[in-house]
């Protein structure tokens, strides 16, 4: 059994987790940890654990582990590590943002974090011990993108919207229900944190891209999943577009090449990405979907984690979508 430690054990994506991790047939959680809310049991914050998880939240992370999972706000995790002693056989996923670009990717304890992202690194993953888990927006764009980057002859232009779990657990002024409900509005247009991660594996994918991705955000008026469209001017026919996609993804687990329009709830509640292609008037239109919370968080945290210690990177995370 594989011995796993939460740090950060309140939020969404860590709820999530253990929502999975608690059926994983190779886990064994050891401890969750949380500042805010020590002593309480996990079940009294994350309700739908209620009667298969008893243990109580701790206020200090513990060393009897094979892996620890970060789910802290972004830039708690640099901190964490800068101040924390910790054997040199644990292995770390890291699900913020500290450590997900190059020149970042270096902790003050000189380990080095791999990006996570199986659909263009899995042999580097599966050879890691420290991981930065993939942001939701950026995993749904590259995903959508990385098949044609060596293709891409112009500018990109992609839309996609979010919901509202996507902005964290802690309320803000718009993630309110009375703000959010039947609304819709953008923000960080062309500047969201997520275009660096995407621009760098765009490079690594596309020996040298070297365009704009004009990026525009939504907030969503729903709770979970991310829908993207994603187009670009190619003189290629749709069939070789879509056998480049298809090749790119032969042996990807969850994400998958379809013939129809998609729609968010193919995904919702599970660690698919599902990706459509079009080409209408000259442009490649590609549209992705993903579950912000599953492949764009915790779900893909759980993959990685597989291949680190391999397993199937399937084992324990496939799931089913709720289409109704």
């Amino acid at each position: 059994m594989i011995k796993v430690g939460i740090i950060g054990g309140a939020g969404y994506t860590a709820g999530e987790l253990l929502r999975l991790l608690v059926h994983h047939p190779q886990i064994q959680i050891q401890f969750v940890q949380s500042t805010s809310q020590a002593g309480l049991k996990v079940s009294e914050i994350h309700h739908d654990l209620i009667g298969d998880f008893d243990q109580e939240f701790v206020a200090q992370h513990q060393d009897n582990v094979d892996l620890l999972f970060l789910c802290m706000g972004h830039g708690k995790s640099r901190e964490f590590i800068d101040k924390t002693i910790l054997s040199s056989s644990v292995k770390v996923i890291d699900l913020s943002h500290d450590y997900r670009l190059k020149d970042k990717s270096v902790a003050s304890d000189h380990r080095v974090f791999i990006y996570g992202l199986p659909e263009l690194n899995k042999n580097a993953i599966k050879g890691a011990n420290h991981i930065a888990n993939p942001g939701c927006f950026a995993t749904a764009i590259q995903l959508a993108l990385l098949p044609a980057a060596g293709l891409i002859q112009d500018d990109v232009h992609v839309h996609a919207i979010t919901g509202s779990t996507g902005a964290g657990q802690n309320p803000t002024a718009f993630t309110h229900f009375s703000w959010r409900n039947n609304n819709v509005s953008h923000y960080k247009a062309f500047a969201h944190q997520h275009l660096g991660e995407i621009g760098e594996s765009m490079v690594q994918a596309g020996n040298g891209f070297d365009h704009d991705i004009n990026f525009l955000p939504i907030r969503g008026d729903f709770a979970r999943g991310i829908f993207a469209t994603a187009y670009f001017k190619s003189d290629l026919t749709l069939e070789e577009v879509k056998a480049r996609y298809e090749e790119f993804y032969a042996d990807a687990a969850f994400t998958h090449v379809v013939d129809h329009k998609i729609s968010l709830k193919e995904v919702v509640n599970t660690n698919k990405c599902i990706l459509s292609i079009e080409k209408i008037d000259g442009k490649i239109l590609i549209t992705s979907c993903i579950d912000n919370l599953l492949k764009g968080a915790s779900g893909q945290a759980v993959q990685n984690m597989n291949l680190m210690f391999g397993l199937p990177e399937n084992t324990g995370i496939q799931l089913k979508a709720s289409m109704f």
